[in-house]
């Protein structure tokens, strides 16, 4: 019985962590978004051999690919068994 109990606690916990990860997935993907579009399209300062567009346009294209990767993972994840009627 008592493995049992440990088993579905760290069940529970790696749940809750596999969820947590994929909201950061999903927060972290909006955030490089937004950086991205306002380098690509609010910045007008200039650096010394780095050009603030292209890399605002790399932001925005690595932000939209975790963003699809975040919600794929979120809507495929097997939800496995309900939590017993208990809880």
């Amino acid at each position: 019985m008592l493995g049992q109990e440990q088993a579905r606690g760290r069940s529970a916990r790696a749940g809750r962590f596999f969820s947590y990860r994929q909201n950061m997935t999903i927060g972290v993907s909006l955030f490089l978004i937004a950086a991205g579009a306002i380098l690509k399209f609010a910045v007008t300062a200039s650096v010394a051999g780095i050009d603030l567009q292209v890399v605002g346009v790399i932001l925005m294209i690595v932000g939209g690919v975790g963003l699809v990767l975040g919600l794929v993972l979120t809507f495929t994840r097997d939800r496995g068994a309900p939590p017993p009627s208990g809880y």
